[in-house]
């Protein structure tokens, strides 16, 4: 009987540890992720190679429609939910003739939020103190 609790209760534990995400996950980006220079690189009448050269080859071509260029972006970070961003870019006769959807943000502000969001900040006065050495 003894034996049935301490296997009942090491499958509780197992069970209850299983249960915590203690585990480190990555920021995971997939597709091309573009910045708003590089979107503003783009200007009307370039050609798709000028286009190819910039951006680099797209996501997706349809084969229905061969001026139409969608670029798909994602990004996850950590164990949040995924971000996804749309750029489509279209032609006419060859040449860019207009750019639609969204990208990630450059802002050096948002950037360095991004960045310090899972760091650990100490004010002044709790920051540890370097020892001299010498």
């Amino acid at each position: 009987m003894s034996k049935l609790f301490r296997l009942t209760g090491i499958a509780l534990c197992g069970l209850a540890a299983s249960a915590c995400n203690p585990i480190y996950k990555l920021d995971i980006q997939q597709g091309n992720l573009f910045g708003k220079n590089l979107v503003d690189s783009l200007k009307p009448g370039m050609t798709k190679h000028q286009v190819t050269l910039v951006m680099g080859s797209p996501s997706i071509i349809s084969p229905f429609n061969q001026d139409r260029w969608d670029y798909v972006s994602t990004l996850r970070q950590g164990n949040g939910n995924m971000k996804t961003k749309d750029l489509t870019l279209y032609f006419k006769d060859g040449a860019l003739a207009r750019i639609s959807g969204d990208y990630f943000a450059e802002n050096p502000k948002e950037l360095i939020k991004e960045a310090t969001k899972y760091k650990r900040q100490y004010p002044d006065e709790k920051r540890p103190k370097k020892q001299d050495q010498g």
